[in-house]
């Protein structure tokens, strides 16, 4: 089947939402690869591995508040995945001292290690992924993208 013609219609706005468009569909197609790729080389998951990206950020630990808030997902969402990350030894909960509802979240020595070897595996798919743009198209991209996001952040 094919698609129906675009309209002849040029405009700055049509530009546009063809750009995000084509975004969109290049991330979807880079995030499909990596879920597969950390599914088949280490058995796990995108959403672990994020928690374990955001966790080798803060050494100390983050509550688990903070951290649904740096992935920007529910305390449920993240629940889960903390407990299975527990259960494989990957991370340790700690009671933070006068309030024993809360703990903290920790990578353990091996959740480290583990993240380590992952990061270094999923940075060489992120670079064999995209390694038609030159080092100086990436920067003006990411620049030019971080405007886009810093200008959410004032709406």
């Amino acid at each position: 089947m094919k698609p129906a013609p675009r309209p002849a219609e040029s405009s700055p706005s049509k530009a546009r939402l063809r750009l995000w468009l084509r975004l969109l569909k290049s991330t979807r197609q880079v995030e499909a690869v990596l879920r597969e790729r950390l599914r088949t080389e280490f058995g796990t998951t995108l959403p672990r591995f994020d928690v374990m990206a955001a966790l080798a950020r803060y050494e100390d630990g983050l509550k688990m508040s903070a951290l649904s808030g740096v992935l920007r997902v529910s305390n449920g969402n993240v629940t889960g995945i903390v407990d299975r990350l527990a259960e494989d030894g990957h991370v340790v909960r700690v009671q933070m001292q006068g309030d024993r509802r809360a703990s903290v979240v920790r990578l353990t020595a091996d959740g480290r290690a583990e993240f380590t070897r992952q990061a270094a595996a999923h940075a060489a798919w992120i670079d064999a992924l995209l390694d038609d743009f030159t080092e100086a198209e990436a920067e003006a991209l990411a620049t030019r993208f971080d405007a886009v996001t810093t200008q959410e952040e004032k709406a």
